[in-house]
């Protein structure tokens, strides 16, 4: 066999072989991404005490639970498995995303949410891990069997497929994270440049007729509130309260009179009702008008740490299938920071993507463990095929 080859075959462990610490796969765990990933959901639930009271932050606390015996499951499966399972993956993807339009209630124009027992389940949110584990498995798969040109063609339509999908729930800001990791992936693939700057050519024509031609003749593509949404950030200050950038300036509004180190019990932001959506979309000003800079410069030094590892176990992984989840994973988590926080600062339109760990939500917070546990297992799985490499490496 070619070193290729090896690198794309599944590989796992004899655990009949295998000492105590590596059957139970946590011990080989990354602590530092681990940190990371508690440090936020604490930061999370104190923010949602404090600020709120006492349900949100009980809810976020069992969301948590979850979402860290999540994490250590996954951790403890080898990755590759999931390789031969990319077209089942992606149909039960297809599915869920789908199944809002018939099973989900409309709440506030939108159809993301499916009522369970116990919470609101938004399968959009699912649908990015998913995305990322049959997009990578397909990419190896079709590797030698097309041309260059074919092979992008056909995993940039896998990703634009569900993006569409979710796109018509409305759901503009999770359709952007599902291009986002698609392209994340198209890159650690090995696409050339070149299709890389025709698919910049394309989405400059696209952004220009959905926001300029369409509206112009008549048949707009985004509905009028969406419009007001992507375009009121670039002039926030002639917005009247009434207007779209109303969010945008109450955020500012609670990020400025934070200052140094926060107004304290005397913000009033958030818990007077003048923030819109202050425990989910813009929880980041809540922190912000609360503990101030020195809260806020925390809470991106804690992301900053999360995505560094998740980029440094990407270059750890003993095959390219590991690679390209950590990949898609680190793009997922970087992208939703940044659009994010660029929001609560007047810097991005108000799209409605969460904070990973941040925001109040179990779809969210459990897929955002999940995405952890997977790179945990990456890291893993890496220490077992070459423990010396990943020490030298760290």
């Amino acid at each position: 066999m070619t070193p290729a080859s090896i690198s794309a075959t599944p590989q796992t462990f004899d655990e009949r072989s295998a000492g105590f610490s590596e059957r139970a796969g946590f011990l080989r765990m990354d602590p530092l991404i681990a940190l990371a990933g508690v440090g936020l959901i604490a930061c999370s639930i104190i923010a949602l005490d404090v600020t709120f009271n006492e349900t949100y932050a009980l809810r976020q606390s069992i969301y948590a639970v979850i979402g860290i015996a999540l994490m250590f499951a996954l951790a403890r499966l080898d990755y590759s498995r999931f390789r031969e399972l990319r077209v089942g993956i992606y149909g039960a993807m297809l599915l869920s995303i789908s199944s809002v339009l018939v099973l989900a209630t409309a709440t506030r124009g939108s159809q993301r949410w499916i009522d369970l027992p116990f919470f609101r389940f938004q399968p959009s949110e699912l649908g990015k891990l998913l995305l990322v584990l049959a997009l990578a498995g397909f990419v190896i798969d079709r590797a030698r069997r097309q041309s260059e040109a074919q092979r992008t063609a056909r995993l940039l339509l896998l990703g634009i497929v569900p993006a569409a999908i979710v796109f018509v729930q409305p759901d503009l800001g999770t359709a952007l994270v599902y291009g986002v990791v698609t392209l994340a992936v198209l890159f650690i693939s090995g696409v050339r440049w070149t299709h890389f700057a025709a698919l910049a050519g394309l989405a400059i024509a696209a952004v220009t007729i959905v926001l300029v031609v369409a509206p112009a003749v008549g048949k707009p593509v985004l509905e009028g509130y969406q419009l007001e949404r992507l375009t009121s950030f670039l002039n926030p200050s002639d917005c009247s309260a009434a207007d779209s950038c109303y969010q945008t300036n109450q955020a500012l509004i609670a990020v400025g009179s934070g200052g140094k180190t926060g107004r304290g019990e005397d913000a009033t932001q958030a818990q007077h009702d003048f923030l819109p959506e202050p425990q989910t979309d813009f929880i980041f000003a809540t922190v912000a008008e609360r503990w101030g800079f020195v809260g806020a410069a925390f809470l991106l030094s804690l992301y900053a740490l999360l995505i560094w590892r998740a980029l440094r176990i990407t270059t750890l992984s003993k095959n390219l299938y590991g690679s390209m989840i950590g990949a898609g994973i680190a793009a997922m988590l970087l992208f939703q920071v940044f659009v994010n926080v660029g929001m609560n600062l007047g810097l991005m339109p108000v799209t409605g993507i969460p904070l990973p760990l941040m925001s109040y939500g179990g779809s969210s917070v459990l897929v955002t463990f999940m995405a952890i546990g997977l790179l945990q297992s990456v890291y893993v799985q890496s220490q077992l095929a070459s423990p010396g490499r990943v020490r030298k490496a760290l």
